[in-house]
């Protein structure tokens, strides 16, 4: 979509509310969540500081949703979901899902927003259109719109990520008919404040090497860059887990 004489058509604003659930009260700021840097000229704004108060809000409500549907998990574990929830891949997903892409506005030399290339603009515009549902609504639109598109993402999707050693073990069995191999290269610091750095290795693939502050939580790390490097599980954050 390029520059048009209203904010936003009357026709992007019903499929904006029929797919957010969301009645939007300022169109003018709507209009700026949708406007990426290269199409600033027109207004000389664009959805940059939206994006910055979106992401915020976006970790407070998955880390809240997470928080309550998982009261078995440890941090480790909650932080390994709440980082995949939150990344530029979970969030370009919803914004397909949600038709987005033909609403936003760039240059003309940006190419087609719906790109692997770009995904990030589409990321960038969700969080921008949760900044102006929070400025609209407050925490609790803000937190409606997010149960609506992230729930069942935090139920199904992140199941695999329970236990990165669980699925580096039925992986590595599958397909070398070998365990992985997990070494304590290193142990520093004092008792009380120890740090681990591990390694492990799956046949004749590189090895992989992560620290933490106990064996376990520096296995589980290693394992988890493994499955991140060989493409088993979307990398988030680097693939280190927390």
């Amino acid at each position: 979509m390029r520059a048009s004489a209203a904010p936003v058509s009357a026709e992007a604003l019903a499929h904006l509310r029929t797919v957010t659930g969301h009645d939007f009260a300022d169109l003018e700021r709507l209009d700026r969540a949708l406007t990426h840097s290269s199409a600033r000229g027109r207004t000389g704004r664009d959805y940059e500081r939206l994006e910055f108060l979106g992401d915020r809000v976006l970790g407070l409500c998955v880390a809240e949703m997470l928080f309550g549907e998982f009261d078995d998990a440890d941090e480790g574990e909650l932080s390994v979901r709440l980082n995949a929830l939150v990344n530029a891949d979970t969030l370009a997903s919803v914004a397909d899902e949600l038709a987005l892409t033909p609403l936003i506005r760039t240059g003309a030399d940006m190419g087609n927003v719906g790109s692997a290339r770009l995904k990030s603009v589409r990321a960038d515009v969700v969080e921008s259109l949760i900044a102006t549902i929070y400025l609209d609504g407050g925490l609790d639109a803000a937190r409606a719109f997010v149960q609506r598109c992230w729930a069942q993402r935090a139920r199904h999707v992140m199941a695999a990520r329970r236990d990165a050693k669980t699925e580096l073990q039925e992986w590595a069995h599958k397909a070398f008919a070998e365990t992985p191999q997990y070494r304590v290269l290193e142990r520093t610091g004092p008792d009380h404040a120890p740090s681990f750095s591990v390694e492990v290795r799956v046949a004749t693939l590189p090895p992989e090497r992560a620290s933490g502050p106990s064996k376990r939580q520096a296995e589980q790390s290693a394992a988890t860059a493994m499955l991140v490097r060989e493409g088993i599980w979307p990398a988030e954050n680097g693939g280190q887990a927390s």
